[in-house]
């Protein structure tokens, strides 16, 4: 059985490398006063081929932002004041009726959401997030749905899911508070449309939050013009201003509902998701660069060419197909990158990690056992294209060939039958039952644990070694666990990986 790699094993081990390193023929281009802010710490900066990725620290900031921040630095200012000018400048530009500065567009989702349910009453958001005396109910398309939902549940909104359009005019009563969607209820081919969601809606005076995170704000709003009420926007990703702060705009009562539960003057729900003077600067700063002296269209051709440029080299290797996808002006352009494993025998997550590992340190979307990945230029600085592409065309060339798995050992045991797993996460403990089905190499079967009541169980055993994947849903949510371990008579034990944003933890598992 193959033994995957952990990327925070890896970002745990790159920490520790020692920042002499970098001076040692290292090839990261130097920026401002050079990375050794982050090399004395012992942390390697990469070249990010990732764009705008909140773990990789977002895009690259407009050089206008950055000297905003650093000036906002060294004055003092009412937050209030500032918050309402640089809300109305960014306003004005938008053609938005009102806008305020929130801490990133999940932060601008949270505000919305406590602006619909509580209103600006002081009464109503010092519950928050008990709202069992409010309305509480958020209607949201059943497409439109992912892992940002957390974002309108931790106000203490329910939501509820329509699939239809039947569905949809079923969906509002008496507790519904807002409406909300993602970009993607303005695809083509969906039960309904941005207008028949507002309709139906309106129609109950209930107000829809729209969320647009990774997009450019463009005049005309393509959500406020078909009638949605909010929208939020990152500062981070395509706008080009600070990673953390983000943009609240749409109507002006509903706006300022929101910064009631932010404001830096009093302790309410939002006081958690509070924006720094140098974030609100930043923010208008790139709003304003959006409208004067950067040129989008010129943004997108510089990074076309880059792409380009990679895409010759690497298709040089046999087996190798990378396909330029061109950009809209609210997006960037993409290069995905494919290899045929018959050909180019290396797995995503090898890819990764000996990019990460390497000089220049390179981050990429490639994971797993998956062979393809996009390649993203947003966050790129000129001529860091050229070493990515030298850097995989040598990875991809010293990789040709079929793909050598070693045969898997015979099982050490049958492992069918029902298993307590005991697992010991950072400061707690938790037991998940599972039934596993033996078939050769392959394991399969159920599970259940405090939250999950129905999850999935694949997993293989090579000898006495052990793999095994359960995978279960909250709502939106994927709750993923990766156990890896060894078998020793009817006792299993090992690490589980469950992705970066939560950590290792140890399991151990019995016959029950």
């Amino acid at each position: 059985m193959k033994r995957r790699f952990s990327r925070r094993s890896l970002l745990r081990r790159s920490a520790a490398f020692p920042a002499a390193a970098m001076a040692a023929g290292a090839t990261v281009p130097r920026r401002g006063s050079g990375p050794d802010v982050y090399t004395r710490l012992g942390v390697r900066p990469f070249i990010n081929c990732c764009a705008t990725w909140t773990m990789y620290g977002g895009s690259r900031m407009l050089p206008e932002v950055i000297r905003a921040m650093e000036q906002a630095a060294h004055y003092h200012v009412w937050l209030d004041e500032l918050q309402e000018a640089a809300g109305r400048r960014i306003a004005e530009l938008l053609g938005a009726p009102a806008a305020m500065v929130a801490n990133g567009a999940g932060g601008a989702v949270t505000l919305g959401t406590v602006a619909c349910i509580a209103g600006g009453d002081p009464e109503k958001m010092q519950p928050l997030p008990d709202t069992s005396r409010l309305k509480n109910e958020v209607v949201v398309p059943r497409w439109s749905r992912n892992v940002y939902d957390h974002l309108v549940r931790c106000a203490g909104a329910r939501l509820v899911e329509a699939g239809t359009l039947e569905e949809l005019e079923r969906a509002f009563g008496p507790r519904t508070a807002m409406a909300h969607a993602q970009i993607n209820i303005l695809h083509g081919g969906n039960p309904f449309t941005l207008e028949q969601f507002v309709a139906a809606a309106h129609r109950r005076g209930v107000p829809v939050q729209i969320d647009a995170a990774d997009r450019v704000p463009v005049v005309p709003n393509p959500y406020l013009s078909r009638g949605a009420d909010l929208v939020c926007y990152s500062g981070g990703k395509i706008l080009r201003g600070p990673q953390s702060a983000g943009i609240l705009m749409g109507r002006k009562d509903l706006v300022t509902a929101a910064y009631a539960a932010l404001s830096p003057s009093t302790v309410t729900f939002g006081r958690a998701l509070k924006v720094s003077k140098e974030q609100i600067v930043g923010m208008a700063a790139a709003v304003e660069a959006l409208f004067s002296g950067r040129d989008r269209a010129a943004e997108d051709a510089e990074w076309t060419g880059w792409l380009r440029h990679i895409g010759a080299r690497i298709n040089q290797v046999p087996g190798v197909n990378a396909g330029l996808v061109e950009a809209d002006r609210s997006f960037y352009p993409v290069l995905n990158v494919r290899w045929d494993l018959e050909r180019v025998g290396i797995t995503g997550d090898e890819l990764f990690h000996q990019l990460m590992n390497g000089e220049p340190r390179i981050a990429t979307h490639a994971q797993g056992t998956v062979n393809s990945f996009p390649l993203r230029p947003a966050a790129m600085y000129p001529g860091e294209h050229e070493a990515v592409a030298e850097r995989l065309y040598a990875v991809f060339n010293a990789h040709r060939g079929p793909r050598r798995e070693p045969a898997p050992k015979p099982p050490a045991r049958d492992l069918t039958g029902r298993w307590s797993f005991d697992i010991e996460f950072a400061a707690s403990a938790t037991r998940h039952h599972v039934y596993l089905n033996a078939d050769g190499h392959r394991l399969t079967g159920m599970y259940s644990s405090w939250l999950i009541e129905h999850g999935d169980v694949k997993g293989t055993i090579d000898g006495d070694l052990v793999e095994i994947t359960t995978t279960g849903h909250y709502e939106s949510m994927p709750l993923i666990y990766v156990f890896r371990g060894k078998l020793e008579g009817d006792t299993m034990s090992g690490e589980i990986d469950m992705g970066w944003q939560y950590g290792p933890a140890r399991w151990k598992a019995v016959r029950a």
